[in-house]
């Protein structure tokens, strides 16, 4: 038996219709599982279901909005009703922000946390009960280099992916006993549309991250390919709670 092998699981990927989340898709459909992208903008969700498709993949585009806990639980029937099953979450949605602290509206701090840290928790509930009548799931949380640092300049965005880390350790013990395993990926500096405007204007950033980072290079989406595939597949039915860094040794230097 090939221990990377998912032909036959199904696939959730929230915000997977781009970046860090097309990429772990991308991991998942070539390993053989059917991807379900779940997210709300569909026009932009097309290149990204004909990419899986050029896989070898069946692909489904599902309207969701994660930080609406019906949204969710409407999307995993539909996902289970088109597929029969749902076997792997990846909970990948999520929005960035910048603000000093101390100026931050109520608003902003809200929409950041509900969709990264809500969002999260309320896609798992969804696919949860999925995920027991199939015998167990593999869920993968996106957390981010902030979940281990601080960020003078996005709290809220940190609070949200530090909170991602504790959820993906809270469900690991609660849902052991229904054979689901929850762990969090931790991105480093990706280059992605997110930060690619900031990357471009200025050198001396772009330089900054490189030379702190020992593999001397941004991530690519396609270098989530692999730990996707890992949390995903049978290799991993004894690895629960953890949070793998995916960067490029950012955090150890």
């Amino acid at each position: 038996m090939d221990i990377f092998d998912l032909t036959g699981k199904v696939a959730v990927v929230t915000g997977g219709n781009g970046g860090l989340g097309l990429g772990m898709a991308l991991g998942l459909a070539r390993a053989g599982a059917s991807i379900a992208v779940a997210a709300r903008n569909e026009d932009k969700a097309r290149p990204a279901l004909a990419a899986i498709e050029a896989a070898g993949a069946r692909a489904l585009f599902v309207g969701t909005d994660v930080a609406d806990r019906q949204s969710c639980l409407s999307m995993a029937e539909r996902i289970a009703d088109a597929f029969g099953r749902i076997d792997i979450l990846v909970a990948n949605a999520g929005l960035a922000g910048v603000g000093h602290p101390e100026d931050m509206a109520e608003e902003e701090w809200r929409r950041v946390l509900d969709v990264n840290l809500s969002g999260s928790f309320f896609s798992t509930q969804a696919v949860h009960p999925h995920m027991v009548a199939a015998g167990g799931g593999k869920i993968i949380l996106l957390g981010s280099m902030t979940s281990i640092f601080g960020h003078g300049g996005a709290a809220h965005y940190a609070a949200s992916k530090g909170g991602v880390v504790q959820l993906a350790k809270s469900l690991a013990i609660s849902w052991a006993r229904h054979n689901i395993q929850v762990n969090a990926v931790l991105p480093g500096w990706f280059a992605t549309d997110i930060v690619a405007e900031a990357k471009a204007a200025s050198p001396e950033f772009d330089a900054a991250i490189v030379a702190r980072t020992p593999a001397r290079r941004w991530g690519e989406p396609r270098d989530l390919e692999g730990v996707a595939v890992f949390l995903s597949s049978p290799a991993s039915d004894f690895v629960t709670g953890i949070a793998i860094p995916v960067d490029g040794g950012y955090a150890i230097k």
